[in-house]
C-alpha cells in the first residue's frame, strides 16, 4: 500500500510539472492526456516497424508508402478521447496494440505501464501482449516501441543538477553486451548523488567506455557543465584514473575510498575457517575514533595475520590516505561514508531488473533497461537520510562557506 501511495505521488509530481492543475476536472484531463499520448507513441512505433522505415526516412527503398490516419473515439478507466490509427497505401497495416474497430481500450493501462517501467524481457513482453491480444510480438517491435524513450534519456542525462552536492558515490556495475558478432563485458558507470536536502539522486549512467583520467574527467566535466560547482565528498572503489580527475576537476574534494570494497580485496586472501575472525578484526580499524587508532589497529591486525595473510594488508597500507578522511566526521557522516549501503543496494537493484537478459544486443538497449530500472527504483526514494539536519549542520561547519 506505502509503494502505490509513493507511486501516486511521482505521478502527481509529473502532472503538476507538465499541466496546469487547478480542478479535480484538470486532474482527470491531465491523466488522460498522459495515457493517451503513452497509447499513441506504440502505435506510431508499430506502424514505423510494419513500414520497416520511420516517418522522416529518406534513405529507405519503399514499397508501400503513409498515407495519413483515422481518427476514432476509445473509451477508457481515464474517459473518451480522440486517438489516431496511422495508414498505408496498400492497406496492409493491421494494427496490434489498437486492433481495428476496437474502441473500448479500458484496463490495459497497466500493461502499458508494465512495458514502459519494468525493462522486461522480449519473451515476458510477448507473453502479456498475447494474454491481452492473443497475438506475438517480435523482438524488432519491441526495440522500435522502446526507442521511443531515447529522447525522455538524452533530457534526463542532460538536465541540470545542484551546484552543491555534500556526497557523492561512484561505482560500476557489469553486463554483457553484444558487440560485433561477440558478447563482451561492460561497465554502466553509476554516479549517485546526495543532495543538500538528504535526498539521493541519481546524476548520470555512463556505458561501455575504457576506465582512464581522460574518461573520469569526462564525466566530472559533464556534471560541471550541467551546474555542479562543488562536490564536498567522494565515495569510490580504486577506480582506474578517478584520484587524478577529482584533483583536476574538484580539487577541494574529499576523496573517500570505499571500505566494503577493501574489505572485498583483503577477504580473498583469507581461508572460510578464519574469515569471520579476520572480519571482525578489520571491522576494530574502520570504526576506530580517530586516524591514530585506526592505523594503531591495522598495525595490530596485520601482525596478528601477517604469517598467514600478508597479502592482505598491502592495499590498506597503499591507500590509507584515500581510506582515513571519514574519521574527521562524526558516526552518523561516517555511516554514510564507508559502509556505502546506498551504492550497494542501488546496484542489487539494478541486478534484480536485468536477471532475465543475461546478454543486451546494444549499449543502448542496456541504457534504456537501466533508465527504465531508475525510474522504479527512484520512486520509492520520498524520504531523506534519517536526522538529516545535524548531518547538515556539521557538514556546514567543517566546510564552512561551500554549502
Amino acid at each position: 500500500m506505502k509503494e502505490k501511495n509513493n507511486n501516486g505521488k511521482e505521478i502527481l509530481k509529473l502532472l503538476q510539472e507538465n499541466y496546469e492543475l487547478n480542478t479535480a476536472q484538470d486532474l482527470s484531463s491531465a491523466i488522460k492526456n498522459m495515457f493517451k499520448d503513452a497509447l499513441q507513441e506504440m502505435m506510431n512505433a508499430e506502424f514505423d516497424n510494419s513500414m520497416g522505415y520511420t516517418k522522416y526516412d529518406k534513405t529507405t527503398e519503399k514499397t508501400n508508402y503513409r498515407n495519413g490516419t483515422t481518427k476514432k473515439n476509445l473509451k477508457s478507466e481515464f474517459g473518451e478521447f480522440e486517438f489516431e490509427t496511422p495508414r498505408d497505401r496498400n492497406g496492409e497495416f493491421e494494427p496490434k496494440i489498437v486492433p481495428k474497430n476496437t474502441r473500448d481500450v479500458s484496463g490495459i493501462e497497466d500493461k502499458i505501464i508494465s512495458l514502459y517501467a519494468r525493462g522486461l524481457t522480449t519473451r515476458e513482453i510477448n507473453e502479456q501482449i498475447q494474454d491481452l491480444y492473443g497475438i506475438e510480438v517480435s523482438a524488432t517491435m519491441v526495440s522500435n516501441i522502446t526507442d521511443q524513450i531515447i529522447p525522455e534519456i538524452k533530457e534526463w542525462q542532460e538536465r541540470p543538477l545542484d551546484s552543491v552536492y555534500p556526497i557523492l558515490f561512484i561505482d560500476a556495475v557489469h553486463f554483457s553486451v553484444r558487440e560485433e558478432n561477440r558478447v563482451v563485458k561492460k561497465a554502466a558507470y553509476i554516479v549517485l548523488g546526495i543532495n543538500k536536502d538528504g535526498y539521493k539522486e541519481i546524476l548520470g549512467i555512463w556505458i561501455g567506455e575504457n576506465e582512464s583520467s581522460k574518461f573520469w574527467l569526462g564525466v566530472l566535466n559533464d556534471l560541471k557543465s550541467r551546474g555542479v560547482l562543488d562536490i564536498l565528498i567522494m565515495c569510490s572503489d580504486n577506480l582506474t584514473g578517478i584520484k587524478q580527475a577529482i584533483e583536476t576537476a574538484y580539487p577541494n574534494t574529499i576523496q573517500q575510498r570505499c571500505i566494503v570494497h577493501m574489505i572485498r580485496n583483503s577477504v580473498k586472501f583469507v581461508s572460510y575457517k578464519d574469515l569471520k575472525e579476520f572480519c571482525n578484526d578489520l571491522k576494530k580499524i574502520y570504526t576506530s575514533k580517530n586516524e591514530k587508532q585506526g592505523y594503531e589497529e591495522l598495525q595490530k591486525v596485520k601482525d596478528k595475520w601477517k604469517d598467514k595473510y600478508i597479502g592482505a594488508f598491502k592495499t590498506w597500507e597503499e591507500n590509507w590516505d584515500a581510506i582515513c578522511p571519514f574519521f574527521q566526521f562524526s558516526e552518523s557522516i561516517r555511516k554514510i561514508m564507508y559502509t556505502t549501503n546506498t551504492i550497494e543496494s542501488l546496484n542489487r537493484q539494478f541486478r534484480k531488473y536485468t536477471k532475465t537478459k543475461s546478454v543486451f544486443p546494444t549499449d543502448m538497449s542496456l541504457l534504456k533497461c537501466l533508465y527504465l530500472s531508475t525510474k522504479n527504483i527512484t520512486k520509492k526514494w520520498t524520504a531523506p537520510y534519517q536526522n538529516w539536519e545535524p548531518i547538515l549542520s556539521e557538514l556546514s561547519i567543517m566546510f564552512d562557506g561551500r554549502i
